[in-house]
């Protein structure tokens, strides 16, 4: 995907996350074409892009539905080389944080080892895709810094 195709989806999913995801419509959760299932549409390709565009050797996009009265989330998982990688996460928090879920990780099913950071949805607002790219190019080189938070 282009960078300003990467930026409209940017701007797109800041609107659907701006919104109550987790609202019960009908039968089904978001409704059968709702907001929820966009979310989790977009944000996957916009993920898939992402992957690319940071040079991943191996990367995977993993949607979790998860169930009613929340967004769910969706996931990247990648690695540049044996023992650098980056998991970075999209999900509407519960609690009222506008921050996404980013850190380093060393191995394609590391769930748990590098420090959090946080990466405001601010970004998403202004449809910084360069910013995105370069807070998480950071992760090329990890630092022992913890629950670092980037505006």
């Amino acid at each position: 995907m282009s960078i300003q195709s990467q930026k409209k989806n940017m701007k797109a999913i800041h609107g659907l996350l701006s919104q109550d995801l987790g609202y019960i419509h009908g039968e089904r959760e978001s409704g059968p074409n709702g907001a929820k299932k966009e979310f989790h549409t977009k944000s996957a390709a916009f993920m898939r892009a992402l992957g690319n565009d940071l040079g991943l050797q191996e990367f995977k996009v993993h949607k979790n539905y998860v169930g009613i009265a929340v967004s769910g989330e969706i996931t990247l998982m990648g690695m540049w080389s044996e023992g650098n990688g980056v998991y970075f996460e999209l999900t509407q928090n519960i609690f009222g944080s506008k921050d996404f879920l980013y850190r380093h990780m060393t191995h394609m099913k590391d769930h748990s080892s590098g420090a959090n950071r946080w990466l405001d949805y601010g970004l998403f607002a202004i449809a910084d895709y360069e910013g995105l790219l370069d807070a998480l190019f950071e992760l090329r080189n990890p630092s022992d810094e913890v629950n670092r938070h980037v505006a």
